[in-house]
């Protein structure tokens, strides 16, 4: 009994002191607190006059392989692709002839490449390649996640596991998302971050995001189109990857709380972390509508992170931003809720790689404990797959430019150890 009650108060546990909510903020923080959300949504039922029926052209249930409940998932969907002996050696051999392109080898024949220029054509994968773009379509017209399992990161050094990371992940997704505009006080663009706690190296006063300390994350999702993550190192405790579906969720909420329905889909005042994006918030929805057409089912697509407005350790919302309702309180808390109930835990082991379709599954992140040599340690990306990416909608489309566009492989900063990114970042 000492154990569980040990491990479950590191799963939920907040170490990073609450931000200050800004003036008028209804009593909600990054820490979701399930007696507030239940008592919020007693009052406001009670209160009565909330809308019955959905937004114009909102599906009442969407269907497909997208919606799934984590209580029975395992038992039509097995999401782990196991690398066998012969697509390893193949990971491998690309792995040698990247090496070859840009750093001096025997021959001589050395290209000088950086490891921005790691893709398709550079780290060949002539028999993986077709597992890796059915995988692609499975993200965007299937489950919408899987995990790679097998590597092994300790054979490997730190750089060599970067290029693997990024050269089987340029196979599923040929687009790398810009995570920050910096690196190392000049002007760059960064397409690998690293997650791990970071409180003791950097000091916990300029920390503005869960990815940096041990904190559970709360269900989010990040910018763009996939999101992939790459154990280098789990934890000692906790630290587990929870998945859920943006379609199940969304089925509840219409079929219970259309309402809410309405709120997510309309505008949010959302805090701009980023100083690059050359303002302090936006105004968009969270929840977005996309109808069939000849060629692809209808879709609800869903795009936002908690922190964007209650804030989070050293970056709260900022008091000049217009404070959020009581109707976008109580939305918050029910997709943190509904993604814990129908959530599913990938069992994240050591040398796994997870994607995620970042439009339709959103995900969230047990706290966790390292020690004995065992620091939770992950590499990310942000990807987009130039042949199965969804259309973006017409509000997302700045942010998806700063993502994507005009990133080359010249000016790509892969870095080779962690750091915080700008926009999680006090003193940015």
């Amino acid at each position: 009994m000492s154990t569980t009650v040990t491990l479950t108060s590191i799963e939920t546990a907040s170490v990073t002191p609450a931000a200050l909510p800004p003036p008028g903020q209804p009593d909600i923080a990054y820490a979701p607190d399930r007696a507030k959300w239940e008592a919020r949504t007693a009052r406001r039922l009670a209160q009565g006059g909330l809308r019955t029926t959905l937004p114009e052209g909102f599906p009442k249930q969407l269907q497909g392989e997208l919606v799934w409940d984590g209580a029975t998932l395992t038992q039509e969907y097995d999401w782990t692709y196991v690398l066998n002996k012969e697509q390893l050696a193949e990971v491998d051999a690309a792995l040698e002839h990247f090496k070859c392109t840009y750093q001096p080898c025997p021959s001589d024949t050395a290209l000088n490449l950086s490891l921005g220029h790691v893709s398709q054509a550079t780290f060949p994968l002539p028999n993986l390649h077709a597992e890796l773009r059915r995988l692609s379509h499975e993200l965007h017209h299937g489950h919408g996640f899987f995990v790679l399992r097998g590597l092994q990161p300790d054979a490997h050094s730190r750089e060599d596991n970067i290029i693997i990371y990024t050269g089987i992940s340029s196979h599923i997704a040929d687009l790398r998302g810009r995570q920050d505009h910096k690196f190392g006080g000049k002007p760059a663009d960064v397409v690998l971050a690293h997650v791990k706690d970071l409180k003791e190296t950097a000091g916990g006063s300029v920390i503005g995001s869960p990815a940096y300390t041990t904190d559970r994350q709360v269900f989010h999702t990040d910018s763009g189109d996939i999101v992939s993550l790459f154990a280098l190192e789990t934890a000692l405790h906790g630290g587990a990857s929870k998945l859920a579906s943006t379609w199940r969720v969304y089925n509840e909420l219409a079929r219970t709380r259309p309402d809410l329905v309405h709120t997510l889909a309309e505008d949010w005042d959302v805090e701009v972390f980023d100083h690059a994006a050359g303002k302090e918030w936006q105004t968009r929805p969270l929840l977005f509508h996309q109808p069939a057409t000849s060629s692809t089912a209808e879709r609800v697509l869903l795009q936002y992170a908690r922190r964007y407005f209650v804030g989070f350790g050293a970056l709260p919302r900022s008091h000049t931003i217009p404070p959020i309702s009581e109707a976008q309180a109580e939305a918050l808390d029910a997709l943190h809720f509904l993604g814990e109930k129908f959530c599913i835990n990938t069992h994240f082991e050591k040398g796994d790689i997870q994607y995620v379709n970042n439009l339709a599954v959103f995900h969230a992140r047990d706290g966790f404990v390292d020690g004995e040599g065992k620091q939770r340690h992950l590499l990310r990306l942000w990807l987009r797959d130039s042949e199965n990416a969804w259309p973006t909608p017409e509000v997302l489309q700045t942010r998806w430019e700063q993502l994507y566009g005009g990133v080359t492989p010249e000016a790509s900063v892969l870095p080779l150890e962690p750091f915080i990114r700008s926009a999680s970042n006090k003193g940015r």
